[in-house]
C-alpha cells in the first residue's frame, strides 16, 4: 500500500503544479493579444497616413502629372498654367489619346518656364469632375491663374500645344463673351429686331443657371458663325425685375425664342450641340410648302402621324400669316404643311384660306370622319389641331408620347405592334378590336403600343409575365395605374375592363418598396404604398423630397435635409419626408418628378395644390424660409424651433 500512496501523492503534486503552470501563462496570453491588437492599429494608423500621403504627392507617369481631389488645390495654387485632361479608364477615346497627350507633357515641359501637363480620373475625383462641369470624356481644360478655360479644338499635339502657348503669354485674357447682356434699357430695341433670338433669364445664384453658362456660351459661338447669325441674350432677373415680370419668368433659368419681339416657350436641349440643332431647326420656316398632289397622296400612304395642311391664295394672303404664327406656337410638337396649288385644294375638298387635319390611311376607320377642316380666320387654330391630331385609336410610341399623348384617363393596349407589311394585318388585327370599344367611350384616349418599346411600364403593371400576347392598362388623371387581369384579348373583355374602371370598381397597381419597418427617424422615408397616408394626410403639413439613388445633388443634400428634419423634430403637424421616385411611384399627378432633387410642400388641408420648391439655394436657411411660408401647422415658439 505505501508505494501505491506515494504514487498518487507525486501524481496529484504535478496536476498541482500543470495547474499553476497554466495559470500563470493566461494572464500572459491576454497581455500578449493586447499588445499585438495595439500594434495592429498603429500599423493601420500607419497605413492610413501612408494612403493620405500617397493622395497628396503628385506622381508622374510618361511626364503626364497625376492630380486628384486631395492634391489638385495645392498644386496648382501657385502655377499660372496648366494643362489638365479628365479622363475614365475604361474610356476608348482617353486610350487613344494618351500617347498623343504624353507628347504634348514633353514638349510643355521644355518651355521656358515649363507649363505642367496633368490627367485626373474623374470616375473617383468626383470633386473636381462635378466643380469643372465634367459631362465626357476626354474633357481639356486649361487653367489660367486658377480659371478653366474650355478647350474646344481637335485633339491633336499642334492645336492643343499652339492653344497652350497662347494662353500662358502674360497679357491673355479670355475673348469678350458672344452672348449678349440684355437689360430694360436695351431688350426692345435688340429683341424686336430680331427675326429670331434666345433669351435666358437667370438668378446670378442658380446652380441650374450656372451649369448652363458654358454650354450656353459655346453655343452662342456657333451660332454667330451661321449665315445669318443666331443670336443669344441673357438677362439677370433678379435686376430686371420688371423684364422678369413682363414675361412670366417664375423660376430658373427661363428660356424663351422671340421672333420680331414676339415670345416663345423653348423646350429643346441644354448643351451645346442641342441648343445649336435646335435653334437652327426653330430658325426655318415653321410651315413647308407642298408642290404636287404627289406629296400629299404619299403622306396619306406612308405617314405616321397626323397631317396639317393650310390651303392659301398666296404668301400675302392675311390667313396665310395667321396660319404661319399659329404654326410657330405649335412646330416643336407638329408639322405643318401649306400650298397654294388648286389641285392640292380640289382633292383635299377644301377652299383657300381653310385649314384641313386628317390621319394617314393606316390610322383611319369607319368611325372617324377621314378629315377635319375649319376656316384659317377663325383664328382657334391651336384649339383645333390639337382637337383633331389624334386619331380614334393612335399608336403611342417612346418619341412622341410626351407630346400626343398626355391626356388622361389613357387605355393602352400593348403588343407587338409592327406597321411594316409583314406584320401590319395583324397589327390592324388587334388594333380593330380596340376600336370597336373606343367608338363607344369617346371621354377617354386610346392607343396601342408596342410590348418591347414600354417594357418598363409592362414590368410596372405586373403584366411582363401574364403569358398573354395582348395586354391593357387605363393610366388616370391622378396617375393612377390600372392593369387588366390576364385573360384571352378581345373587344369584350377590353370592354369589361373600361367599364369596371368607368364605375370606380378597380384597383389601381402601385410600384413600391416595402413598407420600413422602422420609421421612427426625423426624416419619413415614405414608398409608394404609404404616400397616401403620410403624404396625402389632410391633418399634416409635409415637406416631401422625391430624389434618386444616384444623384449627386442628392446625396449633398442629405445632410441638409436630415438637418431641417431635426430642426423641427418638435413640431407634431410637420412631417419632413424622402421617396425615392426612381423605385416608387407616385400616385398623384399633382406631384410631378421632372429631375432630382424635387421637393413639395404638401399644406394640410389642400393636398392637391402643393407648393414646388423653386429658385431659391438646398440650404437649411432657405429650406427654413420655405417652410415658415407655407406651413399651416407651425407652432412660432422657440422652444420648438
Amino acid at each position: 500500500m505505501r508505494p501505491r500512496k506515494a504514487f498518487l501523492l507525486l501524481l496529484l503534486l504535478g496536476l498541482v503544479q500543470l495547474l499553476a503552470v497554466a495559470g500563470a501563462e493566461g494572464p500572459d496570453e491576454d497581455s500578449s493579444n493586447r499588445e499585438n491588437a495595439i500594434e495592429d492599429e498603429e500599423e493601420e494608423e500607419e497605413e492610413d497616413d501612408d494612403e493620405e500621403e500617397d493622395d497628396l504627392e503628385v506622381k508622374e507617369e510618361n511626364g503626364v502629372l497625376v492630380l486628384n481631389d486631395a492634391n489638385f488645390d495645392n498644386f496648382v495654387a501657385d502655377k499660372d498654367t496648366v494643362l489638365l485632361e479628365f479622363y475614365a479608364p475604361w474610356c476608348g477615346h482617353c486610350k487613344q489619346f494618351a500617347p498623343e497627350y504624353e507628347k504634348i507633357a514633353n514638349i510643355l515641359k521644355d518651355k521656358d518656364p515649363p507649363i505642367p501637363v496633368a490627367k485626373i480620373d474623374a470616375t473617383s475625383a468626383s470633386v473636381l469632375a462635378s466643380r469643372f462641369d465634367v459631362s465626357g470624356y476626354p474633357t481639356i481644360k486649361i487653367l489660367k491663374k486658377g480659371q478653366a478655360v474650355d478647350y474646344e479644338g481637335s485633339r491633336t499635339q499642334e492645336e492643343i500645344v499652339a492653344k497652350v502657348r497662347e494662353v500662358s503669354q502674360p497679357d491673355w485674357t479670355p475673348p469678350p463673351e458672344v452672348t449678349l447682356v440684355l437689360t430694360k434699357e436695351n431688350f426692345d430695341e435688340v429683341v424686336n429686331d430680331a427675326d429670331i433670338i434666345l433669351v435666358e433669364f437667370y438668378a446670378p445664384w442658380c446652380g441650374h443657371c450656372k451649369k448652363l453658362a458654358p454650354e450656353y456660351e459655346k453655343a452662342a459661338k456657333e451660332l454667330s458663325k451661321r449665315s445669318p447669325p443666331i443670336p443669344l441674350a441673357k438677362v439677370d432677373a433678379t435686376a430686371e425685375t420688371d423684364l422678369a415680370k413682363r414675361f412670366d419668368v417664375s423660376g430658373y433659368p427661363t428660356l424663351k425664342i422671340f421672333r420680331k419681339g414676339r415670345p416663345y416657350d423653348y423646350n429643346g436641349p441644354r448643351e451645346k450641340y442641342g441648343i445649336v440643332d435646335y435653334m437652327i431647326e426653330q430658325s426655318g420656316p415653321p410651315s413647308k410648302e407642298i408642290l404636287t398632289l404627289k406629296q400629299v397622296q404619299e403622306f396619306l400612304k406612308d405617314g405616321d402621324d397626323v397631317i396639317i395642311i393650310g390651303v392659301f391664295k398666296g404668301e400675302s394672303d392675311p390667313a396665310y400669316q395667321q396660319y404661319q404664327d399659329a404654326a410657330n406656337n405649335l412646330r416643336e410638337d407638329y408639322k405643318f404643311h401649306h400650298t397654294f396649288s388648286t389641285e392640292i385644294a380640289k382633292f383635299l375638298k377644301v377652299s383657300q384660306g381653310q385649314l384641313v387635319v386628317m390621319q394617314p390611311e393606316k390610322f383611319q376607320s369607319k368611325y372617324e370622319p377621314r378629315s377635319h377642316m375649319m376656316d384659317v380666320q377663325d383664328s382657334a387654330i391651336k384649339d383645333f389641331v390639337l382637337k383633331y391630331a389624334l386619331p380614334l385609336v393612335g399608336h403611342r410610341k417612346v418619341s412622341n408620347d410626351a407630346k400626343r399623348y398626355t391626356r388622361r384617363p389613357l387605355v393602352v393596349v400593348y403588343y407587338s405592334v409592327d406597321f411594316s407589311f409583314d406584320y401590319r394585318a395583324a397589327t390592324q388585327f388587334w388594333r380593330s378590336k380596340v376600336l370597336e370599344v373606343a367608338k363607344d367611350f369617346p371621354e377617354y384616349t386610346f392607343a396601342i403600343a408596342d410590348e418591347e418599346d414600354y417594357a418598363g411600364e409592362v414590368k410596372d403593371l405586373g403584366l411582363s409575365e401574364s403569358g398573354e400576347d395582348v395586354n391593357a392598362a387605363i393610366l388616370d388623371e391622378s396617375g393612377k395605374k390600372f392593369a387588366m387581369e390576364p385573360e384571352e384579348f378581345d373587344s369584350d373583355t377590353l370592354r369589361e375592363f373600361v367599364t369596371a374602371f368607368k364605375k370606380g370598381k378597380l384597383k389601381p397597381v402601385i410600384k413600391s418598396q416595402p413598407v420600413p419597418k422602422n420609421n421612427k427617424g426625423p426624416v419619413k422615408v415614405v414608398v409608394g404604398k404609404t404616400f397616401d397616408s403620410i403624404v396625402m394626410d389632410p391633418k399634416k403639413d409635409v415637406l416631401i423630397e422625391f430624389y434618386a439613388p444616384w444623384c449627386g445633388h442628392c446625396k449633398q443634400l442629405e445632410p441638409v435635409y436630415n438637418s431641417l428634419a431635426k430642426k423641427y423634430k418638435g413640431q407634431k403637424g410637420l412631417v419632413i419626408a424622402k421617396m425615392d421616385a426612381t423605385a416608387n411611384d407616385v400616385p398623384s399627378d399633382r406631384y410631378k418628378v421632372e429631375g432630382f432633387p424635387t421637393i413639395y410642400f404638401a399644406p394640410s388641408g389642400d393636398k392637391k395644390n402643393p407648393v414646388k420648391f423653386e429658385g431659391g439655394d438646398r440650404d437649411l436657411e432657405h429650406l427654413s424660409k420655405f417652410i415658415e411660408e407655407h406651413a399651416t401647422k407651425l407652432s412660432r415658439t422657440k422652444e420648438e424651433l
